[in-house]
């Protein structure tokens, strides 16, 4: 006779398949390192790496990362740092913000309301990603590595700026305005061929270039 089975009975979560590690480096930052997020990164066997760095917690190739929790979110919104933090992240290709423990239950000064303002408004300029505790943080920054391996990476040179070449350091002077990146940067170089010219360009002349009006408005 066939076994009926019950649907009630109390199975045992399935765990997750487990994927290779990706080899691409996850840079924390120095103050980070005695982190949980840290430990489970080092548990997973992440290619981690240690270094200082002064924008962001997480750097993974072009792609910077800023952590909060809950309670520390709700504290950078008060003071303003949050936002000052965000801007600095543009310098990079990519930009996400986590937040941990997500919890309208915490009780904070700030109306969720507000709260609810500030998320929608950060939304508009960089993705959030909303993770339960450390665990899952750290799965997401080895989840962020593993697929920046399946997909070409344009870097920025602004990350370094000692020993560059001369073109290098045109490319760094470029990415140091709003909104212009390195693949931006390097098309503006190989179409203009000098600062100069890009500096003298006039709006007919960079409006095939992507985001070419911004970059007039800009350099008016």
């Amino acid at each position: 006779m066939k076994q009926i089975e019950n649907i009630f009975s109390k199975t045992k979560p399935q765990k997750e398949p487990t994927c290779p590690n990706p080899k691409t480096p996850i840079i924390i930052d120095k103050r980070e390192q005695q982190s949980l997020i840290t430990a489970n990164l080092t548990e997973q066997k992440a290619n981690i790496q240690h270094e200082l760095l002064q924008i962001g917690d997480y750097l993974i190739n072009d792609t910077i990362i800023e952590r909060k929790t809950y309670q520390d979110f709700t504290s950078s919104i008060t003071d303003k740092r949050l936002f000052n933090q965000l801007k600095e992240m543009k310098k990079y290709r990519t930009q996400y913000l986590i937040i941990e423990g997500f919890d309208f239950s915490y009780k904070s000064r700030l109306h969720p309301n507000a709260i609810r303002g500030a998320i929608l408004s950060i939304a508009k300029q960089i993705p959030i990603i909303y993770t339960e505790d450390e665990t899952d943080t750290a799965k997401f920054l080895i989840t962020i590595a593993k697929r920046q391996e399946k997909e070409p990476q344009e870097f920025s040179i602004r990350q370094t700026k000692s020993n560059l070449t001369p073109e290098e350091q045109k490319q760094f002077i470029l990415e140091g305005f709003p909104g212009i990146g390195p693949t931006t940067a390097k098309t503006l170089l190989k179409e203009f061929g000098s600062l100069k010219n890009i500096f003298n360009a006039t709006e007919e002349q960079l409006k095939n270039i992507d985001k070419g009006k911004k970059i007039f408005a800009l350099l008016d």
